[in-house]
């Protein structure tokens, strides 16, 4: 195994001679192989290890602590432990515990490396002759941040980003190199791992939450990866691990011919000239001329050069941007995090507006007449009567509801105060209360439409619709809403 690592290393050239490293050492059996192996190195590699107390766990989070203390002290690595409020952290951005561990995990790191590189200036510049003598320059790489993730640990990723929905880059999985991060053990499977350390005799600690099933991680790790290999094919890993390496095959591709056609076609606008990009856009004609998923990527492209920062942006949200090519001069469609799309005349482009406003209320005409359109902000609607075997649609963006039991004035608007709407069951939910469960950021709450009678909401646009108004077998009437996105087709 401790050949296989360092030919992986050699392979994917995640390290050079000499190179700074600092390891992430939780105390389980993955980051105590991965010091290891890194220790007894032949590239003169500096190494440097951090241990992130997340505040769980209590005694067995402390535990942990005083063995990875002994573990660097045993193999003379410098240690730095820190400690962050996972639960507080979770609490106030509205996310699970897992997730804002990892977050607070990866950014004590980034702060670590920085840290360090700080560091490393300092020195260099108190050694600047010497070093010019011997040629060297000690801030040609960075420091490298080292975690223990391996192959179970990216079959998990993929099989994760698969059932969520995720496009090729999700579904390639862990990348060996993501700018200053690097997985060494990326190429060894955990019973590997496991092995190495018992015919080594090397201890670990046992993590109890790895045990839980309310992580999604977990059950996947648990339950579904288990059952996939013993019921369904006993190579479920090694054939998950090679769709990855496809499909990241295919996006590192699909990235080589957006950047090469962005080169042609795309154009930027910076701030005063050289600031951030405020504006990425791309000639319409020439945009139209590529395949369905070329367009995607040139759309995603458009949106990482405007806010690379940006992760509220979804699939419904490309789909969206798509349909400007064939919409009206002015067509728009407005964003998460301020940004909007825009066609204009020859082009169509994504720019950033700091100062994006939460969309005006619109009342809608009642009745609304039997099989004529009304435009009702970004939503158009039209009432039919319900034909035998007509199925309901299947689309994110067209919604039925029973026109029956609409007995007042319906708007399409932002959040207000004491909106709710009906889950099964006849129980009431709070839109306020969704919106948080569902993980929406605050500043993004008020840009969220609504089709509403009063404070009961038939549609969370893009989101969920009411038990209450869903269609049954005594409706009659049927109401169509179909979303457009900002104006989308030029309404």
């Amino acid at each position: 195994m401790w050949e296989k690592v360092w030919d992986f290393i050699k392979e994917k050239k995640m390290l050079q001679p000499g190179d700074r490293v600092m390891v992430a050492v939780s105390g389980g059996a993955d980051s105590i192989c991965l010091l290891k192996v890194l220790s007894e190195n032949q590239m003169g590699l500096i190494l440097r290890a951090m241990h992130v107390h997340h505040g769980l766990r209590g005694a067995e989070a402390d535990r942990d602590v005083e063995f990875v203390q002994k573990i660097c002290e045993k193999l003379e690595i410098p240690l730095e432990i820190v400690y962050r409020k996972v639960k507080e952290y979770a609490k106030e951005q509205k996310i699970s515990e897992e997730e804002a561990g990892r977050i607070l995990r990866y950014k004590a790191l980034e702060e670590g490396a920085v840290r360090w590189e700080r560091e490393i200036r300092e020195q260099t510049q108190r050694t600047k002759n010497e070093e010019a003598k011997r040629g060297e320059d000690w801030q040609q790489r960075s420091v490298q941040i080292a975690v223990a993730h391996h192959q179970d640990d990216n079959a998990e990723t993929i099989l994760h980003h698969l059932l969520r929905g995720s496009g090729l880059r999700g579904l390639a999985g862990m990348r060996p190199i993501q700018g200053n991060r690097i997985r060494p053990l990326l190429g060894v499977r955990r019973s590997e791992i496991l092995g190495y350390l018992r015919e080594s005799g090397w201890e670990w600690c046992e993590d109890s939450s790895n045990e839980s099933s309310v992580y999604t991680r977990n059950r996947i790790r648990q339950e579904l990866i288990p059952y996939m290999t013993e019921k369904v094919n006993a190579r479920a890993v090694e054939n998950l691990l090679h769709a990855g390496e496809l499909f990241g095959q295919a996006d590192q591709y699909l990235e080589r011919q957006t950047a090469h056609l962005w080169n042609q076609l795309g154009y930027i606008e910076k701030s005063d000239g050289i600031g951030a990009v405020k504006r990425a856009g791309i000639n319409r004609e020439g945009f139209l001329k590529q395949e369905e998923i070329i367009r995607a990527y040139l759309i995603r492209h458009m949106l990482t050069l405007t806010a690379p920062e940006q992760k509220d942006i979804t699939a419904k949200h490309i789909q969206l941007i798509a349909h400007l090519a064939d919409c009206a001069v002015g067509s728009s469609c407005d964003l998460p995090g301020g940004l909007r799309a825009v066609r204009s005349y020859q082009e169509f482009y994504v720019e950033y507006r700091q100062n994006a406003q939460k969309p005006e209320p619109v009342k809608v005409s009642m009745p609304v007449p039997e099989g004529e359109p009304v435009w009702a902000g970004d939503l158009e609607l039209r009432a039919f009567f319900r034909e035998n075997g007509t199925e309901i649609p299947k689309k994110e963006y067209t919604k039925w509801f029973d026109y029956d039991k609409i007995k007042a004035t319906l708007s399409v608007r932002s959040r207000q105060q004491g909106d709710f709407f009906t889950l099964p069951g006849g129980r009431r939910k709070m839109l306020s209360r969704f919106l948080i469960d569902e993980k929406i950021p605050r500043d993004q709450r008020d840009r969220i439409l609504v089709l509403a009678e009063e404070n009961q909401i038939l549609w969370v646009v893009g989101y969920r619709i009411s038990e209450y108004y869903k269609i049954t077998e005594a409706t009659h009437t049927i109401l169509q809403a179909d979303f457009y996105g900002g104006k989308a087709y030029g309404r």
